[in-house]
This record gives structure tokens, sequence and C-alpha cells, in this order.
């Protein structure tokens, strides 16, 4: 069997959707792959990000927001950048690294015209599902070099 492969979930603030594909990949995918999030930036983690997870039996509570820099000597084997911010952010990782670019919509902004608090978590749970189904694919897809791309409408947080 082959050893752990070390992939890295990055976006913009590290608080929302690097974190669900995070914590997913460590229920999901812990026997093929060792996961990590950070972001270019710190945003804290996302409350709502949080409560979605939980829903669904992923606790994500005990995660952090962090910086890429903060990671300076993890050897990644895919870094995967899940909004179009990060995307052009991402700084560069040497070695043999298979770099993938996978949008997903900014909760925060979809969630910005709920009317109510159950509305935006709709929209929170929207993106979930569809972090879901990306991260169950792992790392299958990422090496078959059919990873999709998922709508980046609504912004990166």
């Amino acid at each position: 069997m082959n050893a752990k492969k070390n992939i890295l979930f990055l976006c913009t603030g590290n608080a929302c959707r690097s974190q669900m594909a995070e914590g997913f990949a460590r229920t999901l995918k812990s026997d093929s792959l060792t996961a990590f999030s950070a972001g270019v930036e710190k945003h804290g983690l996302d409350p709502r990000a949080v409560t979605v997870m939980a829903e669904v039996g992923v606790d994500i509570s005990g995660q952090r927001s962090k910086l890429v820099a903060q990671l300076p000597d993890v050897p990644f084997h895919y870094v995967v950048t899940l909004c179009g911010d990060a995307n052009e952010a991402c700084p560069f990782f040497p070695g043999a690294i298979k770099k993938v670019h996978v949008g997903f919509a900014d909760p925060p902004s979809l969630a910005a015209a709920a009317r109510t608090e159950e509305e935006a978590l709709d929209a929170y749970r929207r993106v979930r599902d569809a972090i879901r189904t990306f991260v169950a694919g792992l790392p299958d897809n990422l090496e078959a070099g059919d990873a999709g791309q998922a709508s980046d409408a609504g912004g990166s947080r």
C-alpha cells in the first residue's frame, strides 16, 4: 500500500471552504491523505462552517485559521485552491507538487442575502455538500486530472 499523501486545501482566509475540505479529508480519507488547510490571509474559523459540518458528524471546531507560511516544512503532494483569489495568490511550492484549482462559491457571500439564519445555513450546506462530493473522490480525481471545477460565484473569503 502506498504511503499517505499530504494535501493542502488553500483558500483566501482559511475560514470556511478550506476548513470544510480539511475536515472532510480527515474524516473520509484518513487512510490515504494527511490533510491541511491554510489561507493567504487569516480570517478566523467561521462559526457557521462549524455548525453545518457538525450537522454531518464532522467536528472542525478544534481547527484554526492559519497562513500558508505557518506550514513551511510540510512536503505537500497536492495543493488544491478552492477560490479564485487563492488560486491567483498561491505561493510557489518547491518539489513535485500537483496544484489543482477547484473553485467553490463563498458561503458568507451567498448567505449575505439570507433573510433568516436558516437560509444562511442553507447556503453553507450547499457548498459543504459540494465540497464533500469533491473530497470523496480524492485522491483519484486529482491523479486522473479530472478534478472538475465547481462554481466560484459569490466571491472569496
